[in-house]
């Protein structure tokens, strides 16, 4: 029952992914200018060391567009992947409460050189301006105060997973971790 279910929320949740992935491109039109030279293009996302109780992931795999946005290849990685784009996934946890907190990974960028330049642009210089999306569904205050508790739910959770992290590295009868 979990695979089934994983199998129809995996296409969803990467829809809903590749959505907010070009409405953060849209937002930037330099962005979308850089991505340009790259249509047809694809680039894949690897998860290296990915836990192996966790349900796998989805093929993290999009095709630049010719309007210079993403379109997810669907559960098949592209036969040619221009540039490939290694993520350590060892913990997931902690990696989401960093991404979320604006903080990025470190990243092994392997591919087209030209590619990668821009893809590595884009990962130093866009984010989601998360305040200014609220902002226009909702007043302003109301806005800024769930910004605000968000900030302050990410910080938390870091903290917490950090904890946690020092903990299992501590863990008596733990080798080599």
């Amino acid at each position: 029952m979990l695979h089934t279910l994983h199998q129809m929320l995996a296409p969803a949740v990467m829809q809903r992914l590749t959505l907010l992935l070009n409405h953060v491109l849209g937002s930037e039109e330099v962005a979308q200018q850089r991505l340009l030279p790259h249509a047809g293009k694809a680039l894949q996302i690897e998860a290296a060391g990915w836990p192996p109780l966790l349900p796998p992931l989805p093929a993290l795999a999009w095709r630049v567009t010719p309007a210079g946005l993403l379109e997810w290849c669907g559960g098949q990685v592209p036969g040619e992947v221009e540039l490939r784009l290694r993520v350590a996934a060892d913990n997931p946890a902690l990696l989401a409460v960093r991404v979320v907190g604006g903080q990025m990974p470190a990243v092994e960028i392997a591919g087209d050189a030209g590619f990668a330049a821009d893809a590595n642009w884009l990962m130093q210089n866009l984010r989601w301006d998360l305040a200014a999306d609220l902002e226009r569904m909702l007043p302003p205050p109301l806005a800024a105060a769930l910004v605000q508790a968000g900030s302050g739910l990410a910080g938390a959770l870091a903290a917490a997973v950090r904890q946690l992290t020092s903990l299992r590295d501590r863990w008596p009868g733990r080798q080599g971790a």
